[in-house]
């Protein structure tokens, strides 16, 4: 339900800007109602809503059955300040709050030693993530009403649901990460101009840098000990407004 009514929203965006959008006069004043124009502002400032879909990266040590992963959307909400170089190049902070969850499948190979029960062969993970990205943004000259774009940077994250202090790991049902994340991420969208504002919807992935995972005490634990490496990875669609 919620993807449907997301999808008729846009639509219902795009069908009231489309008119002004790729109308043949070209737009000059994009915000202040109609007064103003951002495009020569030093300093920028604006909001993004979107979602995202986030998913693990494993490497293993031994080849075990791969850990599916069972995504679900999140939510992303946050801030813009841009930084204008020149009429092709931006310089774009990005701070927001991004808000996942993911659950981890596991195969019954990897419970050796025991009987798994079925709350054993599953990991919810949980991630409330304060992102602060730092992008370049690299921009195409304006085409009548819109602009595309391509951006590719890199972010830190603090993930306020790691647990990665917790004495309990997942002999007692704590599936543990850290709290601490690098990535770097690569994306395009599209900059759109109309009379009260700027409008631009823009997709881009994001790959992290480092080992996310907190391995249990016991070095044979079924749920941590088979993983290399633990790296999050996804897709964020977002939504604009400047």
């Amino acid at each position: 339900m919620k993807r449907i009514l997301v999808v008729i929203s846009f639509l219902c965006l795009v069908q009231a800007a489309n008119a002004q959008l790729f109308r043949r006069d070209k737009v000059i004043y994009d915000a202040n109602q109609g007064r103003g124009s951002t495009d020569n502002n030093l300093l920028r400032w604006g909001y993004f809503l979107g979602f995202n879909y986030l998913d693990f990266n494993f490497d293993y040590n031994q080849d075990l059955r791969d850990i599916y992963v069972k995504r679900s959307p999140g939510f992303n909400v946050g801030l813009i300040g841009n930084l204008r170089v020149n009429d092709f190049l931006d310089l774009r902070l990005e701070p927001g709050l991004l808000i996942s969850s993911r659950e981890l499948h596991y195969s019954e190979q990897y419970f050796i030693d025991e009987e798994p029960n079925g709350s054993d062969l599953i990991r919810e993970v949980k991630s409330t993530y304060i992102y602060v990205p730092l992008l370049l943004k690299v921009s195409t000259k304006r085409i009548n009403n819109f602009k595309p774009f391509i951006t590719g940077g890199f972010s830190t994250a603090l993930n306020l649901s790691a647990n990665e202090t917790n004495p309990n790991d997942n002999s007692n049902g704590q599936f543990r990460t850290k709290k601490n994340m690098l990535f770097y991420e690569l994306g395009f969208g599209i900059d759109f101009y109309l009379h009260n504002f700027k409008f631009t919807p823009a997709i881009k992935g994001v790959f992290a840098m480092n080992d996310e995972l907190i391995r249990d005490k016991d070095p044979n634990s079924p749920w941590t000990s088979n993983i290399h490496s633990m790296q999050t990875r996804g897709v964020f669609i977002n939504f604009t407004f400047q």
